[in-house]
């Protein structure tokens, strides 16, 4: 459920709500965040310097106002980019139909030619899809895109991975963000899977764990690490994102007795 300080998960076994694992790492301060902003913003002057002129001589404001959002809307735009290509990853695995995206179908070819790539059959190789787990103790979930065991082990050995999508149209396929190792290790460490019916399942054991990033004309499977560093890292982001999420908005002025508008001159008077 979204609330004003992000997103939590409803506990169905009624316990308190659960900080999302996203949510919790937005603590992270992300300092290529800055330049890209801007960027969108001066991708929008260039894209129409003509009408971006005439709209700074007769509404400076507005503007201002639709610069300043710019990265927003693009945000937004992936962010349900994103989704819908999840979505057709559902479907691909199992097999059901899905409406024809323009935008989503290079990448469900691109998942599609990493499957056949690894060889995995989906019958035997997929353990689970877009799951929801739980670590009660610590106070979080968050939803996982894909356990597959893969013949990546010692002698073609299958090994449980544990991997999360990451679209993008723009972004080099070789990109790995900071905080992607922890949303991992978080995902990894937590030892409850949220079954179909909200009743609680042990969650496997993962043996390692990535990101694929899948891209209109490429596709990559990147190795991430999710150990003990990584979850640590992890539950301090999110007693950062508690802290910050119940902080007060403002604190009070200290003045000392004898100045005008203290509290004790106020009593007097």
């Amino acid at each position: 459920m979204a609330t004003e300080r992000g997103r939590y998960y409803r506990d169905p076994a009624g316990g308190p709500d659960l900080i999302s694992v996203t949510n919790a790492l937005s603590a992270i301060a992300k300092p290529a965040l800055l330049p890209w902003a801007a960027g969108m913003a001066a991708d929008r002057v260039l894209a129409e310097p003509i009408a971006v002129a005439r709209r700074a001589r007769n509404e400076p404001t507005a503007l201002r106002r639709d610069l300043v959002a710019a990265h927003r809307e693009y945000t937004d735009r992936a962010r349900d980019l994103g989704t819908r290509v999840h979505l057709r990853a559902v479907a691909l695995v199992l097999n059901t139909p899905y409406p024809y995206d323009p935008e989503v179908e290079p990448y469900a070819i691109q998942l599609a030619s990493w499957f056949r790539l690894w060889r995995i059959n989906v019958e035997r190789d997929v353990e689970a899809i877009e799951t929801t787990v739980v670590h009660r103790r610590y106070g979080y979930a968050g939803t996982g895109d894909l356990w597959v065991w893969l013949r990546s082990g010692p002698h073609g050995r299958r090994q449980l991975w544990l991997i999360d999508y990451k679209t993008s149209m723009k972004k080099p396929d070789t990109v790995v963000y900071d905080e992607q190792p922890l949303q991992l290790a978080a995902l990894r460490h937590a030892p409850v899977w949220l079954l179909p019916d909200d009743t609680d399942g042990e969650a496997p054991r993962v043996r390692r764990t990535a990101l694929l990033n899948l891209r209109p004309r490429s596709h990559r499977l990147i190795e991430v690490p999710s150990g003990q560093a990584q979850f640590r890292a992890f539950l301090a982001a999110t007693r950062t994102s508690r802290y910050l999420h119940t902080a007060p908005s403002a604190y009070p002025t200290i003045l000392p007795d004898w100045a005008p508008g203290s509290p004790e001159r106020k009593a007097a008077a």
